[in-house]
Formats: structure tokens, sequence, C-alpha cells
């Protein structure tokens, strides 16, 4: 049984835990992690309570789901998110692929129609070796990753993909869906299209980025839309701060110039009140109100009780207060100083 707090998705009977695990590095996301030590990973991880695992075919192309699927079959007491709007076709072995150093033969072709989100569904069943799904998230929807091409898929995401996706929830077959992106803008554009329980959202409500703080993250709220946050490190660099020697990873690349100064800023701030700058990026999105979950990526069984040491790390409410007094986060930033019954 999970030792997280649980928390309901949207106006679902679903409920997740604060914190989860997200499992694209157990697709070779950088650097290769071997079969034996994948299952060593999500064992550990369960006995360790997780018990909300996020996966994608895009992960490894398809190895993620396998290996998430092999952990978790024989079991019932979690809750599995996977994605579509990618579709894997044979493509021979290679290396690697869009980052992924993956021993699966195929690459990716990307399909948001009513056909290819219900063909996706149904391949992500047979690769996890799982008859069910809880959440199903529409993958990488938006101009961040398709640019131009946007105005193109865009429609038909939001006509025939979630046409598709709203019939799987009405008939039962999952529990709740959304969009799983690094942009919340699209988000806001989907609350337009349709009725979404939740956005995984990676990257962009964290100690260093609070945009969405201007008008999405309160239609979620008045919307009763759940928030699942992904990269709360922003791709390392609030983990690892700019203390030591870089280069220093931000939303996929090497750190802009600004960036380096503002995470310099916290944590030298992290270092007089003694608390690791990764724990404070771990807790602060989850006193937004809509945020469920927050879900770090685990690659090494070294880094569970590491990450479970940063989510129970208590923090001040000084140092909270000390990051707003600063102009480190945002006044209008919830914070876990000031979150209701705290």
């Amino acid at each position: 049984m999970s030792s997280f707090q649980n928390n309901q998705i949207g106006k679902t009977e679903l409920a997740i835990d604060a914190l989860g695990f997200g499992c694209a590095s157990l697709g070779n996301l950088y650097h290769a992690v071997s079969d034996e030590e994948a299952s060593d990973i999500l064992s550990t991880a369960w006995a360790n309570g997780f018990r909300y695992f996020d996966t994608a075919p895009h992960y490894g192309q398809g190895l993620s789901e396998r290996r998430v699927g092999d952990a978790l079959r024989g079991s019932s007491d979690y809750v599995l998110s996977t994605k579509v709007g990618r579709l894997l076709r044979p493509a021979g072995y290679a290396s690697e692929r869009h980052g992924f150093i993956s021993t699966m033969p195929f690459d990716i072709e990307y399909g948001y129609s009513y056909d290819c989100v219900m063909r996706s569904f149904e391949d992500s069943l047979q690769r996890l070796g799982l008859d069910r799904i809880d959440i199903l998230y529409m993958h990488d929807i938006g101009p961040v990753t398709h640019g131009d091409d946007d105005k193109r898929l865009f429609p038909i995401a939001m006509d025939g993909g979630y046409r598709a996706m709203d019939e799987l929830r009405r008939n039962g077959l999952v529990s709740a869906i959304g969009l799983g992106v690094n942009e919340y803008e699209v988000c806001e554009r989907a609350l337009e299209c349709g009725d979404w329980d939740c956005f995984l959202l990676a990257g962009r409500y964290t100690l260093l980025e609070q945009m969405s703080l201007d008008t999405f993250l309160p239609k979620c709220i008045d919307r009763n839309c759940s928030i699942v946050i992904g990269g709360a490190y922003n791709s390392g660099i609030l983990a690892t701060g700019v203390s030591g020697k870089g280069p220093w990873n931000y939303d996929y690349g090497p750190a802009p110039e600004d960036v380096v100064k503002k995470v310099a800023a916290i944590e030298s701030l992290c270092g007089e009140f003694d608390i690791p700058m990764a724990a404070a990026a771990l807790q602060f999105p989850l006193a937004h109100p809509a945020v469920a979950s927050v879900i770090p990526g685990i690659g090494k069984v070294s880094r569970i009780d590491q990450t479970l040491n940063l989510f129970a790390t208590e923090i001040p409410d000084e140092f909270w207060q000390a990051l707003s007094d600063r102009g480190l986060i945002r006044d209008d930033a919830p914070t876990p100083a000031s979150k209701p019954g705290e």
C-alpha cells in the first residue's frame, strides 16, 4: 500500500499519490539501463510505496512500457498512465533514437486521429501486458513539438483524438484523460475543446517558472482539472545546482545565462537555510491546489531513497517567505507555508 498522500483527479473517482514515478529513464533516456537494473529499480520503488507510474510509447520506443508492465503484472494496487499520439513502426535496430538508447527496433509516427488514438491505446495494452490503463494522456501536441504543423495537427487531435479518448473514458476503459506536454499554452487551448480530467505538465510550473499562474492554473481550478507535474527539476538544473562545473541542463538543452543566474540565487538561499535545492523543487509545485502529483524521473536504485528523503525534508516557512521576498518566486505562487491546513 502507498504511504503517500492520495489526491483526487478532477471530478473522477480516481486518486493518485502526491509522489509518483516517472518512467522515461526506464526507456534508456540518455543512457542505457539493463533489464536487470530496470526490474530492480521498479521492485525497489514498489517496496518503498510508489504506486503511481507514468510511462509512454515514446520512452524507448516501447521499452519503458514493456518494463513497467512486467513489474506491475499480477498486482492491482497501482495507478498507471501512458500516452497516445505516437505509433511505433518497425525500423530496425539503432543505438539511439530521439535521445533514447533503446534496443527496440521501432521508430515513431505521429498520429492524433480517432483511429490512431484507438490503435495506440490497444498497442499499449499489448506492450504492457496489462488489462487496464488508468490515465490516458495525449502526448506532445502543440507547437513546441510540431512547429508550424501544429496548425494542422491540433484540430485533428481535438476532434478525432479527443473523441476516441472520451469514448474510452465513457466506456470505462480508462478512468481519466488529459494531455502530457511541455507547454501550458496548448493545455489552455485544449480546455476550450473538451472535458479533460488532468494535464501532465513538464517543466512549466516549477521553482524557476510560474507563468502558468496567469490564466492557465486558475482555469484548471475553475474546471476542476488536476495537474500532474513532470520536470520539477527543469531537466536537472534544480537538482544539480550551478555551483559546480557545468554544463548545466535546462529544458532538454544547455541552460541560458539568465536561468543560471536565477538558479544560483535560489541555490544560495537554500545554502543559507541548509536545505537541498532539489527538496524545495520537488515540494514547491504541490502547494498549488490544482496540483495532484509530482513525478520525478528515477533511473537508478540509489535515487529512490534520495527522492524519498528530498520529498520528506522539513523546510521552514521562513524559507518560502524568503524566496518570495527576494523575488525568486512570484508573490502569487502558493507555497507549502501558505497551503491551507498547514
